[in-house]
């Protein structure tokens, strides 16, 4: 069974997204997703898995994601991903993952893979969501917001937040603490764990 993070930045509501895109622009955050997903031993990779829309949200430029495995999920088994992997599902893209030997798994969006990846049980034979990075957007509230990710921590204490220091050392760097403020968003660095 491979452990599977979910990394995301949501609003106090849960809000990750508008109109087929973020709805904040935050560069300090977006390079702590890049090292945090590519961060590896040397000699591997990590696996970033996506639904279509999230790919899409790349800016072609930047697609695929360096310096990571990047596994599309969609049900429409001709889509062009280029150089990235096509799976239909998110079943298929953890086993995609664990057969090329990636050292983590990241589950990077969009809502409905959220939602899948925190429904799998400690007993799915393919993987667990034991922690998820979160961003949370402290203000403004954005709630223009159209898309949402699960509410995780909803009246269940199965998740605890982990300290500043557990954050550091399991992403490998330095990260700010505290309530950081970028472009007039407060925001903060979070690391939630749960036991499978």
């Amino acid at each position: 069974m491979s452990r599977l993070t979910i990394i995301v930045a949501a609003t106090k509501s849960n809000g990750i997204g508008q109109n087929g895109t973020l709805p904040w622009r935050l560069p300090k955050e977006m390079a702590y997703f890049a090292r945090a997903t590519a961060n590896a031993p040397e000699g591997s990779s990590n696996a970033v898995i996506m639904g279509r829309n999230t790919w899409e949200s790349i800016p072609v430029k930047f697609r695929p994601l360096k310096n990571r495995s990047n596994i599309v999920v969609s049900r429409n088994a001709s889509y062009d991903v280029g150089s990235a992997k096509l799976e239909s599902g998110l079943q298929a893209a953890i086993k995609r993952m664990n057969y090329e030997k990636n050292a983590r798994g990241f589950i990077i969006g969009g809502a409905s893979l959220y939602a899948e990846s925190l429904a799998l049980t400690p007993s799915s034979a393919v993987g667990f969501v034991d922690r998820i990075l979160l961003t949370r957007i402290v203000s403004p509230a954005f709630d223009e917001c159209d898309v949402f990710m699960p509410d995780f921590l909803g009246g269940t204490s199965e998740w605890k937040r982990a300290t500043h220091d557990a954050l550091e050392a399991w992403v490998g760097f330095e990260v700010a603490e505290g309530v950081q403020t970028e472009n007039g968003i407060e925001y903060e660095f979070q690391m939630w764990v749960r036991e499978p």
